[in-house]
């Protein structure tokens, strides 16, 4: 049973690695070329860890699917960029030239001693457990493990890139997508409810994030109200001794870029993000509660 835990990107992770100057020197080359790609690489990498540890995979196993995630889409350094960078939708014609970047990439590792352990993340991760994936159109006897667990994460990051999720509010449409390709016999059923189990973990940090924020803003909320009953008071002061108290004591709650001309402008936007911000919560909870009932 697994019971270690594990970062990816700890340095005495790195360094158990391998991930060696020649090694990074070829990450370093997909980074010069597409820095969009490289980020994908590195969110799959990490999906697919956790993924790993949902799935209670051993450490070891662990380390090297996630190695062979980070890998998973090297061979796009081969991919003509006016394909690889094109906004709109590829043409068939060059959808196929694209679907080449698996056998490059797998080519490209068999060629480096230090990348062939992981190639098999540069080959499998668009393979369908019902044989319409590619390159080989395999079928799930013959798809390894580290193969099915990298094109759920892969599926994953591609399409919550694509639709640029600001925040995990919508998220479970994205689930449905992998979902459904887990019914059609494209994805692993397992491998799709951890990544939901994931995907709640991560909307729960969310929340906890945004209500920590929502604490904040109630403090400043209430340090600048503190400022308007000092400014009442001080309207109302007969005596030049107290109307200085008062204002005195106003200065010393405001804070840099806040005046006693400006402060209430102050007081509208924190109580408008505090209102944003308390309804993303309840957003977020709405979204848990939706992820729950999917049925994979």
């Amino acid at each position: 049973m697994y019971n270690e835990t594990f970062d990816f990107y700890d340095r005495t992770t790195l360094k158990s690695y391998n991930l060696d100057e020649s090694m990074r020197y070829q990450l370093n080359m997909l980074s010069t070329l597409d820095v969009f790609t490289l980020k994908h690489c590195e969110n799959v990498a990490v999906l697919t860890c956790r993924l790993c540890q949902r799935l209670h995979c051993t450490k070891s196993f662990t380390e090297y699917c996630t190695i062979c995630a980070y890998l998973h889409d090297i061979g796009k350094l081969f991919i003509p960029s006016n394909i690889l960078q094109k906004p709109g939708k590829l043409t068939d014609e060059e959808y196929e030239v694209m679907k080449t970047h698996t056998t490059l990439g797998y080519n490209m590792c068999m060629a480096d001693l230090k990348l062939r352990p992981y190639a098999a993340g540069t080959l499998y991760h668009h393979e369908a457990l019902n044989g319409s994936g590619y390159p080989n159109g395999l079928t799930k006897k013959d798809i390894p493990y580290e193969g099915q667990i990298i094109r759920v994460a892969d599926e994953y990051d591609a399409i919550v890139s694509k639709r640029q999720y600001k925040t995990h509010i919508g998220i479970s449409d994205t689930l449905k997508i992998l979902i459904e390709n887990a019914q059609n016999g494209k994805n692993n059923p397992l491998i799709v409810r951890k990544l939901c189990k994931v995907v709640i973990e991560d909307i729960e940090y969310e929340i906890f994030l945004t209500q920590s924020y929502v604490g904040n803003l109630a403090e400043e909320i209430k340090r600048l109200k503190q400022v308007e009953k000092y400014e009442h008071a001080m309207n109302k002061a007969k005596s030049k001794n107290n109307k200085d108290y008062y204002f005195e004591g106003m200065k010393v709650l405001l804070r840099a870029g806040e005046t006693p001309e400006n402060y209430r402008s102050f007081i509208e936007q924190y109580e408008e993000a505090y209102k944003n911000k308390k309804a993303a919560i309840e957003n977020l909870y709405n979204e848990i509660k939706i992820i729950k009932k999917l049925k994979v």
